[in-house]
């Protein structure tokens, strides 16, 4: 049953009682939704009628989802996608993936393995470049993230790349050196090609844990958009309408499982669907 789907049921009966509200009410805030959302979800349910209120929640809900556009910003005659988040949240692997995605939609891409303080990240992207056929560079053990970011925006341009989608470092000391280190990045890569998209990953399991990150990350560097990993599970990814309620990011791409091809742009229309599903 999607996350709302109880509720969808009791709106649907000819009247329901305040015990009923109360229990839909600790249903969603047990789903990582946060009160403020809540109650502004159970405020506006209340007012529906029993025979609107499928339509009725379906549209509450995609009003509560961002008005962003969730295009992907492509420049010519290159363009950089800086990989962002906290480690464990399957930030390589959606690099990974969108890689896979874009070149087999015909677009010549790079990767750039940035995240050089954890060796097992490099690997793994290398090992995923060879399978899917794109370049990956990458540099010395311990190198600075920004100068393998740089050699790579380097390499994609010199050889006629369209995208060079950069894995960066995954360390949240603070927000401080992120801040730091995230900019540096930036800065370096702008030298050579425009960054046009800064996609953070969180984990959809990770419930408000995930939105302290999103906030860190959103104001340590302009995010553009979110990759949200893990929503093959029960999670149903409450907290994507969390966030995206909050912060105004939109969601762009959704992991839904291990493999490669388990990677897709993000349909506000099934989301809903999915979530209001009995």
């Amino acid at each position: 049953m999607g996350l709302f789907g109880k509720l969808v049921a009791k709106l649907s009966r000819s009247s329901i009682t305040p015990l009923d509200w109360d229990e839909a009410r600790k249903e969603l805030l047990a789903s990582d939704l946060g009160p403020t959302l809540v109650d502004q979800v159970i405020t506006s349910a209340k007012k529906l009628r029993a025979e609107d209120a499928q339509s009725g929640l379906t549209s509450i809900l995609t009003g509560i989802l961002s008005s962003q556009s969730r295009e992907v910003n492509f420049q010519s005659p290159l363009s950089v996608f800086l990989i962002v988040g906290i480690n464990g949240t399957g930030k390589t692997t959606s690099a990974a993936k969108l890689a896979n995605s874009l070149h087999k939609g015909q677009r010549s891409v790079a990767l750039a393995a940035a995240d050089t303080f954890r060796a097992a990240a490099v690997d793994q992207l290398q090992t995923w470049g060879i399978r899917i056929g794109v370049d990956v560079i990458t540099g010395k053990d311990q190198s600075e993230p920004a100068s393998v970011a740089f050699d790579a925006a380097t390499f994609a341009k010199e050889n006629n790349r369209e995208v060079l989608i950069v894995d960066t470092a995954g360390r949240l000391h603070n927000k401080s050196d992120l801040m730091n280190e995230l900019g540096k990045v930036k800065r370096v890569v702008e030298k050579v090609a425009p960054v046009t998209e800064v996609l953070l990953v969180i984990d959809a399991t990770t419930g408000q844990n995930a939105m302290a990150q999103a906030k860190v990350f959103s104001e340590a560097v302009a995010v553009t958009g979110l990759i949200v990993t893990k929503m093959d599970g029960s999670a149903k990814g409450g907290i994507a309408l969390a966030i995206e309620a909050e912060l105004g990011i939109p969601i762009k791409f959704i992991g839904t499982g291990e493999s490669i091809e388990d990677f897709a742009p993000f349909e506000p229309e099934l989301y809903i669907q999915s979530l209001l599903e009995a």
